[in-house]
C-alpha cells in the first residue's frame, strides 16, 4: 500500500528526501518545517504545509513521517525529532534513492535513509534513523548503529563498527576492521586507521584525536 508521507523540515536534507521519495514512486503529502517564514511556500514543487502542530490532521494510521532533518556535526536534533514523534504512534519511511546499490542481505532498519549513489555491500547492519548520504560506500560486514550520518562520499571498508549518534563527515574513510565508539564525529577528509573511544572528535590523515567529551 501506498501510504502518503509527510516530510519532517524543508531543508536541504528534506528535499533531497522529498525528492528520493517521489523518483521512488511515494506520494509526498508536503513538508512540515519549524521555520514561519517557509509555511505555505513550494519547494521543489511540493509545499510547506505549515509546522508539526498540524500532525494532529494526519494521525498515524493514515500517513508515514520522513526525517527531513540532517546533520553537519551532531546528529542529536535529528535522534530527538524521531525519538518524539515515534513516542506519538508514528511510522518512520525508509528511503532508498533508486539509483542506490544493496545487498540482498543488508540489513536495513526502519527510517534509515540511503541516498543517491550509495553502496551497501553484503551483511551490513544499520540502525534506524541513519543516513546514508550520496555516493557512500560501506563494505560487508560493516555495522553501523541508529542516529548516525555518513555523509557524502564517507567511505568505509569492511567490518567497520559504528557506535549510536556518529557523524562521519564528508569524504571520510574508515579502514577495515575499525570501531568508532558512539557520539564521534570524524571530521571530513579524515583517514581513520585506528580505534575511536566514545564521543570523541578526530580529525587528519592519518586521524588523530582532537578533543573527546
Amino acid at each position: 500500500m501506498n501510504i502518503p508521507v509527510l516530510v519532517i523540515g524543508a531543508g536541504g536534507h528534506g528535499r533531497v528526501i522529498a525528492d528520493a521519495l517521489r523518483m521512488s514512486g511515494r506520494i509526498v503529502l508536503g513538508f512540515l518545517e519549524a521555520n514561519l517564514d517557509l509555511h505555505g511556500k513550494i519547494i521543489d514543487d511540493v509545499k510547506v504545509l505549515g509546522g508539526d502542530d498540524l500532525l494532529s490532521d494526519y494521525p498515524p494510521d493514515a500517513v508515514n513521517l520522513a526525517n527531513g532533518i540532517g546533520s553537519t556535526v551532531s546528529t542529536e536534533a535529528r535522534r530527538t525529532v524521531y525519538e518524539r514523534l515515534k513516542r506519538g504512534g508514528y511510522r518512520f519511511e525508509t528511503v532508498c534513492h533508486p539509483s542506490a546499490i544493496i545487498a540482498q542481505s543488508a540489513q536495513i532498519s526502519s527510517g534509515v535513509q540511503i541516498m543517491a549513489g550509495a553502496v551497501i555491500q553484503p551483511s551490513v547492519v544499520i540502525g534506524g534513523n541513519t543516513i546514508i548520504n550520496t555516493g557512500a560506500i560501506v563494505d560487508h560486514g560493516c555495522i553501523i548503529g541508529k542516529h548516525c550520518h555518513l555523509a557524502t562520499g564517507a567511505v568505509l571498508s569492511g567490518d567497520v563498527h559504528v557506535g549510536d549518534g556518529c557523524h562521519i563527515g564528508t569524504g571520510a574513510s574508515i579502514i577495515q576492521g575499525v570501531g568508532i565508539g558512539a557520539g564521534c564525529l570524524v571530521a571530513a577528509g579524515a583517514v581513520v586507521i585506528q580505534d575511536v573511544p566514545p564521543n570523541a572528535l578526530v580529525a587528519g590523515v592519518p586521524a588523530r584525536i582532537m578533543e573527546t567529551t
